[in-house]
């Protein structure tokens, strides 16, 4: 089997090895899944200085620190989640979608900063604790950056914009991104998120694309928006006052016909699009983040994923959030991700486990333009990845690993999280869950509370 690696220091006069470089950690277990490349069995991954320097076989790197029973993947991408929501689980379940969004709206304005950033920071946590290593996260506050930053998760936050008011850049967006500027490094950058066609007009939409920032928004979610978009009609007539003017036709013909499709955007969802729409898409390489847990449980239906995927679009996975969703859970993205696919299709090859795993890994990862950097384990990568075991499951003897994984994975399956080589997540390890739990509770009683504050 060929062994992928970077050139390694030559052996000193007397045979010994030279000193390990800074950060130098060896890892291996019964598989490693690299993504770019084919399933290593008793494989190794070395890393130094927070990059991966070489992926083969242990009987070649050696075993270094090893996890019998489990695989090594690419540490997992959600290309849509908002790790501020970790605590609204439940919140309006059942509602119409825009009955459920108006509860979201109001008890929001019940909490303040350190509330958001507690909630921020258990989410953050758990997404290590799923094995995530890399979120492309959509946030009301800010709150995320400073949460990823303290956790060392690595994160595009995309402040959220909304409204019609070009001022809103220099009010709401400016005071959460000088708020969150301490926080912003290479791991934890800054992005926008213009919220939805439905309450962003076309202008606004222009000026946040104008900032020269990723862009993340909400694209052809539900039924209940197209009918406002095309009509006016619908649910959404009674919230008519607080949106924009319906456009009179679809999310996304409406961001077409405005020039406001873009490569730098990430569009969420994407379960109401036809044939013409795609190709729209497509032509304008805009990437989409496929939440079909999130896509079930609101009932908004199933993304065409297979159509998507056909015409070309960099298509990625997202768990959105415990609001819609009931967790960060990626392994159950990914099983509700195949599952969809294939009733929707009623083809059981319709997306195969090694195809899932690629598209929470590598294909999240291209959404989110950092493919360069993370989404699989090749040599000079990000040291992004996760160790995950399958000792005591019925999925031993193995027979495929990816499969494994893939259907059979869990958080509770998770022993170890490295970001930059960095051990962010060790199931067996020193942890803090009490207190970030203590402080997120303490947030949701506060949401669920009568009387509402005001956000600082």
């Amino acid at each position: 089997m060929d062994l992928q690696r970077v050139d390694r220091s030559v052996q000193t006069d007397a045979g010994a090895k030279p000193p390990r470089p800074d950060g130098y950690r060896l890892i291996s277990a019964d598989w490693v899944l690299p993504v770019e490349g084919a399933p290593i069995e008793d494989g190794a991954v070395s890393i130094a200085d927070g990059r991966i320097t070489a992926v083969g076989p242990a009987s070649e790197l050696g075993e270094g620190e090893r996890f019998p029973g489990a695989a090594i993947i690419p540490g997992l991408v959600n290309a849509h989640s908002h790790l501020e929501y970790a605590t609204y689980g439940g919140f309006g379940d059942g509602l119409d979608f825009g009955e459920w969004l108006l509860v979201h709206v109001e008890r929001k304005a019940r909490i303040a900063w350190d509330e958001f950033v507690a909630i921020a920071r258990l989410g953050a946590a758990e997404s290590l604790r799923s094995g995530v290593t890399t979120v492309g996260d959509a946030s009301f506050s800010g709150a995320t950056a400073p949460a990823c930053a303290e956790m060392g998760l690595r994160a595009i936050v995309y402040l959220e914009v909304f409204g019609t008011d070009l001022g809103t850049l220099d009010e709401r967006f400016a005071r959460n991104r000088d708020r969150i500027e301490g926080a912003l490094s290479d791991r934890v950058r800054l992005g926008v998120s213009p919220h939805a066609p439905y309450t962003v007009s076309a202008e606004l939409y222009g000026a946040c694309l104008g900032l020269g920032l990723p862009v993340a928004t909400h694209l052809a979610e539900s039924e209940a928006e197209q009918r406002w978009m095309r009509s006016g009609t619908g649910p959404w007539e009674r919230f008519a006052d607080v949106l924009p003017a319906p456009p009179g036709t679809t999310g996304v013909r409406h961001l077409a016909a405005h020039g406001l499709l873009s490569p730098a955007m990430v569009a969420a969802h994407c379960v109401k699009v036809d044939a013409d729409e795609i190709a729209l898409l497509a032509e304008h390489d805009v990437a989409i983040a496929h939440c079909p847990r999130s896509n079930a449980l609101l009932g908004c239906g199933i993304a065409p994923l297979a159509e998507l995927r056909a015409a070309g679009i960099r298509v990625g996975l997202g768990t959105d959030s415990p609001a819609s969703a009931p967790s960060f859970d990626m392994f159950d993205e990914l099983r509700t991700a195949v599952q969809a696919a294939r009733a929707r299709s009623e083809r059981a090859d319709a997306l195969t486990a090694t195809e899932a795993l690629e598209l929470a890994t590598l294909g999240s990862a291209h959404a989110l333009r950092l493919d360069g950097e993370t989404g699989s384990l090749v040599p000079g990568k990000r040291a992004d990845l996760a160790v995950v075991s399958m000792a005591g499951s019925s999925w031993l003897p193995w027979e495929d690993a990816t499969a494994a994984i893939v259907l059979g994975g869990s958080p509770e399956r998770v022993l170890l999280t490295l970001v930059d080589g960095e051990p962010r997540y060790r199931r067996e390890g020193p942890r803090e869950w009490h207190a970030l739990i203590a402080a997120a509770q303490a947030a949701r009683a506060q949401l669920l509370a009568r009387e509402a504050n005001t956000p600082s």
